[in-house]
């Protein structure tokens, strides 16, 4: 479920404010996940309002669990969760094709009438939580079901569109795209994400191997651990050592006291290598030996350490022709690459531009607080242009639009970066004039793909259904064609 996502709705946004002024806060419990309590996806928080004093003491308390619809509903679209010590959540069911797929939390708070604890500890918790009466908790409850009603909708919006029948995820945690490429990433990350197995991920820079490696971390089971990343061409070998195992006081000049690495950091989460490819010989060993062993040792240290992670790598560069020409240890190379994934560059899912054009604009619309929208002509020079950067030169052209227009609503293609605004896509040239009743068919039908094709900037999938004919015989007749879009 993209949770992140939907905490950046106007009205989460607005319950949550109403929320904080009373001391409380909104949250959201994932059916998806253990069934037994609240629970973090991503950058989701849990409630820690919730008999506050037992969370400061590193327990849990609920004693009434969020279960199912029937146990959310008890006759209204809102119910009360309360702990033993008598302090109070709201949680309204959030439902999707008549199955409840999560709850929407308000709390924590207190009736006029509960009693104080004996403990100083939690007596100081207690008299901080806020005093709601019947009146306030029912007015509370009706504005939690009206928004988990819409973060309802929301949820079928952001996370799936359908097409000709067929429901594809326009997203995957923080990634975006719903294009045939990224379906079959999904699909993979889906069996990926439980895994305990190493992930090697492949593609260009700009593509979102970190967004890829972060939404592996949040789906699995370390998903409330830490997730740790570092760039291995950032360092030179002896701070890429010391940064990744640590170092012994007195190991080398500077050294003035004991430091942790990275790895003993990333203990029992996972750890993100980006850019594994720029490793020295010598520093491959050793992440060999925590791969095979889980163990190593600090710079200078003869402690033999043990740590529990697991490793996501990611390079741009191809790793098994390095290893052909003796680059790359053969061995750390099959330990990393147990599962392979590659992302397709931007201009191979050309059909994701609008939509992540969208994406970018609303995220930089909330950030500077005013709707924008890009005009036709605007969009056309940006779907024409290959994106050597990739989606992050796409988000920063868009970021860049963005402040340079302003207060105008519209953003014009004037205001494109040059080498976009003057790259001159080639011209599709129209076939001669048909001599006969076959090739008169054939033309007809070429002008109205190639027209359709135009009219949604060559996604296949909206084309496809304005034309009432399979996203595969369309493809079929594409390249029967020879209408691939410019640049392609």
């Amino acid at each position: 479920m993209p949770w992140s996502r939907v905490f950046e709705l106007h009205v989460v946004r607005h319950l949550r404010a109403v929320a904080r002024r009373r001391g409380m806060d909104v949250g959201f419990w994932d059916a998806g996940g253990d069934g037994e309590a609240p629970h973090a996806r991503g950058d989701m928080p849990v409630l820690p309002t919730l008999c506050p004093m037992l969370v400061e003491e590193g327990e849990r308390c609920y004693e009434h669990a969020v279960g199912t619809g029937a146990r959310l509903q008890q006759g209204r679209p809102w119910s009360v969760l309360a702990c033993h010590a008598g302090l109070r959540e709201l949680a309204a069911p959030i439902e999707r094709d008549g199955q409840t797929v999560g709850a929407l939390l308000i709390g924590g708070f207190r009736g006029p009438a509960s009693p104080r604890p004996d403990s100083p500890i939690r007596a100081r918790a207690f008299d901080e939580t806020p005093i709601l009466d019947d009146g306030e908790v029912a007015l509370l409850g009706e504005m939690a079901a009206a928004v988990a009603a819409d973060v309802a909708i929301a949820l079928e919006e952001i996370g799936h569109v359908r097409v000709n029948g067929t429901e594809l995820r326009t997203s995957y945690d923080a990634i975006i795209g719903s294009s045939q490429r990224m379906q079959e990433l999904y699909a993979l990350l889906d069996r990926v994400v439980r895994s305990e197995s190493t992930v090697l991920i492949q593609g260009e820079n700009g593509t979102g191997k970190e967004l890829v490696a972060r939404a592996i971390h949040n789906g699995s089971d370390r998903h409330e651990r830490r997730f740790v990343v570092t760039n291995c061409s950032a360092f030179n070998d002896n701070l890429l050592d010391s940064e990744l195992f640590g170092h012994k006081r007195g190991a080398f000049t500077g050294a003035v006291a004991d430091k942790p690495g990275l790895f003993e950091v990333a203990d029992t989460g996972t750890f993100f290598l980006d850019e594994i490819g720029d490793m020295s010989p010598a520093l491959q060993v050793k992440v060999l030996r925590v791969l095979q062993e889980g163990t190593f040792n600090r710079v200078g240290d003869t402690e033999t350490r043990k740590v529990d992670v697991r490793i996501i790598a990611a390079t741009n560069r191809d790793l098994k022709q390095m290893v052909e020409r003796g680059q790359f240890r053969e061995d750390l190379y099959y330990r990393i690459n147990v599962i392979n994934l590659v992302l397709p560059s931007l201009r191979e899912r050309r059909d994701d531009i609008p939509l992540l054009l969208q994406h970018f604009l609303d995220k930089h619309k909330r950030a500077n607080g005013r709707g924008k929208r890009l005009s036709d002509d605007c969009i056309t020079r940006m779907m024409s242009y290959p994106w050597p950067g990739n989606v992050r030169e796409l988000e920063n052209e868009v970021e860049r639009l963005v402040v340079l227009s302003g207060d105008d609503p519209v953003i014009e293609e004037d205001l494109l970066s040059p080498r976009i605004r003057h790259h001159a896509a080639p011209a599709i040239e129209e076939t001669a004039a048909p001599s006969s009743l076959p090739d008169a068919v054939e033309a007809l039908e070429r002008r109205m793909i190639l027209e359709a094709l135009r009219r949604n900037r060559w996604n296949k999938t909206r084309a496809s259904a304005e034309l009432k004919v399979s996203r595969r015989n369309l493809i079929r007749l594409v390249q029967k064609y020879g209408l691939e879009s410019p640049e392609r």
